[in-house]
């Protein structure tokens, strides 16, 4: 093998990789990034996978000698990005030694053998269903940071994915809040806003789309929608979901599982509501949450009259408080949450103002952003027995 490739062109590709190569070496080769190049072609293609998520991309390249080799993914990342910028060159010798070279630097990598590389699954092309970039981008941000990360769980382990020709939505829990992000198909279609419609389950599609999608899969594809992505092909396979986006393709094992009936978590009987500014409301938690005990993390909404005051202590710090003025006019009551679940959610709601509707002290909590034009929102949170 014997190609030449710009600098910044193959570095930005490599970054992609960083997060999908297998750092634990219990298997070697899940450490190594695939390339292979056909002589003559233009382009030279990438690919890793730790056998869960896999990636395959490709960068413009001048190819004189054709071949297949793996590399270090880290290593090879590091070497480039310390390159200046110019035109690296990737040597491969006829004993195998492979040189990674650009200007007077010259480097020789160890390589493992390509026929140990895992054979990453092929889409077919058939039932391919095309997404907005923009709307998957916002219903991944808004749920990701509410996936479990707790291995007896395995269900939780990944967020729900409904899809029909009306709706798609998002769903993720912890067990100790849920994320649920929906938005209608002719706002997905059409990227403008419409009247918001229930997800998908509501509609009673028996022949919606119901997958999981691993954590990891949630946290590559939000690194991989960046703003040039506008749209997104998606194909579901017997075993894998592959995402097309901006020339790379994610692929990702489904997570064989139940997920929970999660609509029997979104309360019905909320009747008393608080708006907040959002700015001021993050603002106070983050401030309160600094004396807060650091195992439960847990600040206390005091509501009474036209005010909540937020507080927090811990017998090894101290305790702090801060008053918020709101429109209330309901009996007083005092719910606990846990600090650093509210601000996940404040760091996404993007409108000026949040609502929190809440029934007692011990009755699940739901906010939502407050006027928003977009994909409709809901976070549901636990109170705290403290």
């Amino acid at each position: 093998m014997e190609l030449t490739v710009r600098k910044n062109e193959i570095l930005q590709e490599l970054q992609f990789f960083q997060g999908i190569v297998e750092r634990k070496n219990t298997i070697p080769i899940l450490a190594n990034i695939l390339v292979e190049a056909d002589a003559g072609a233009d382009v030279v293609r990438l690919a890793a996978t730790d056998l869960e998520v896999g990636l395959r991309s490709r960068c413009a390249a001048t190819i004189t000698k054709g071949g297949a080799i793996t590399l270090p993914a880290k290593k090879l990342y590091e070497i480039v990005r310390a390159l200046p910028d110019t035109e690296v060159r990737i040597t491969q010798s006829a004993a195998g030694a492979v040189t990674v070279a650009a200007e007077r630097f010259n480097s020789r990598m160890q390589t493992l053998q390509r026929d140990d590389f895992p054979a990453l699954p092929d889409a077919t092309g058939e039932g391919t269903e095309t997404l907005p970039g923009d709307i998957l981008r916002e219903m991944v941000s808004k749920t990701q940071f509410a996936i479990s990360g707790e291995d007896t769980r395995y269900f939780l382990n990944g967020a729900l994915f409904l899809f029909t020709d009306r709706a798609m939505s998002l769903v993720a829990t912890d067990g100790h809040r849920l994320a649920l992000v929906s938005s209608p198909r002719e706002r997905t279609e059409a990227g403008v806003a419409t009247d918001s419609e229930p997800a998908p389950e509501a509609h009673g599609d028996a022949d919606a789309t119901r997958v999981i999608l691993p954590k990891k899969t949630l946290w590559e594809l939000a690194r991989l929608l960046g703003d040039d992505v506008e749209t997104v092909t998606y194909e579901r396979g017997d075993n894998h979901l592959f995402f097309d986006l901006a020339g790379r393709q994610l692929i990702s094992r489904m997570i064989d599982a139940q997920f929970p009936a999660y609509e029997r978590v979104i309360p019905k009987g909320n009747d008393k509501r608080i708006e907040f500014e959002r700015d001021r409301l993050t603002s106070a938690i983050k401030r309160v949450a600094l004396l807060s005990s650091e195992r439960s993390r847990a600040v206390k909404f005091q509501i009474d009259g036209g005010k909540v005051e937020i507080t927090s202590s811990s017998p090894e710090v101290g305790e702090a408080s801060e008053v918020l003025t709101v429109d209330y006019d309901g009996p007083a009551l005092g719910i606990c949450f846990n600090a650093q679940y509210l601000l996940d959610f404040m760091a996404v709601a993007e409108t000026e103002s949040v609502t929190l509707e809440f029934k007692d002290e011990l009755s699940q909590a739901v906010l939502s952003p407050a006027g928003s034009n977009g994909c409709d929102y809901t976070y549901v949170i636990m109170p705290m027995r403290i």
